[in-house]
């Protein structure tokens, strides 16, 4: 589904807007009230009441994209744009192929110096389209292409994250879009990097290195481990869950799970938030 967006002109800014006359389906009355409101105020001009709006239609639907997708566009106009590129991230885990959305968060990583970060978002963008034409010149504008970038993220990394150390509070950075997590008996913690396709592990001596990137892998969300250390992964984006064994084999566990999310294993159960379906599969694991 696309969105309807108007295309419109503040001062010598273009912005792509999502207009008022969309379908909102099932999005609650209270939040639809606060997104028109918004763009009444966008209209007049008036873009912090238009963002603060936005803000509340999302804090009353935490799925509204088009509110998102606003919200973004007024912060990036404000110059505002670690903020805005925050707010385009939502849309990407919410729906990842927003290509309009990942090419905002390209520009944005590049405007705030996170060149790296730009160019893997560019890498999720379908050359073959007119999206895709501006990626390969933002591209260009780093000095790279798409098929480098490509292969620049197929490259494994090694480095050490300075922080938590011992047993004290921390935060481990430079994790691209990290949804699950999960940790073995011998206290490696594994997340899945959701816009990189990418599975980090990271020791107890704080090392973190690339775990797991595959062509398999799309949209890593939800994670979970079993007693035997073997690694489950929802992958979201080709509806199905793979099975990683300790040795690092990617099997096709299961297939046609629509929009796996989380998950949990107790005991020989594995159990699969089906956010496509709205449904929980519960799956008996093999001995």
């Amino acid at each position: 589904m696309k969105y309807n967006k108007l295309l419109k002109s503040i001062l010598t800014l273009t912005i792509l807007f999502c207009t008022a006359n969309i379908s909102f389906g099932a999005i609650a009355t209270d939040a639809k009230l606060q997104y028109n409101k918004g763009i009444d105020y966008y209209q007049l001009g008036q873009f912090e009441e238009s963002a603060a709006c936005f803000k509340k239609a999302i804090e009353l639907d935490p799925n509204y994209i088009d509110a998102y997708y606003n919200l973004g566009s007024i912060l990036e106009y404000l110059k505002q744009d670690e903020a805005a590129l925050a707010v385009f991230k939502q849309i990407i885990l919410r729906k990842p192929d927003d290509y309009e959305s990942v090419y905002k968060a390209a520009l944005l990583s590049k405007k705030v110096g996170e060149y790296d970060k730009a160019k893997m978002y560019l890498t999720l963008i379908p050359t073959d389209t007119l999206i895709g034409q501006r990626a390969k010149q933002l591209a260009a504008s780093m000095d790279t292409d798409i098929p480098t970038a490509k292969d620049d993220q197929t490259k494994p990394q090694t480095y050490i994250d300075a922080n938590p150390k011992n047993d004290s509070d921390g935060v481990y950075s430079d994790i691209t879009s990290p949804t699950g997590v999960v940790t073995d008996n011998s206290g490696n913690l594994y997340i899945a990097g959701f816009s990189d396709n990418t599975i980090y592990k990271i020791g107890p001596d704080n090392k973190k290195i690339v775990y797991i990137k595959s062509e398999k892998i799309d949209g890593p969300i939800g994670l979970a481990i079993d007693k035997g250390g073997n690694i489950y992964i929802a992958n979201y984006n080709k509806n199905n869950i793979l099975k990683v064994d300790r040795n690092g084999l990617i099997t096709e566990l299961l297939s046609n799970v629509d929009k796996p999310y989380c998950m949990h294993v107790t005991g020989d159960l594995l159990f699969i938030s089906s956010q496509g379906s709205n449904s929980v599969i519960r799956y008996k694991l093999a001995k």
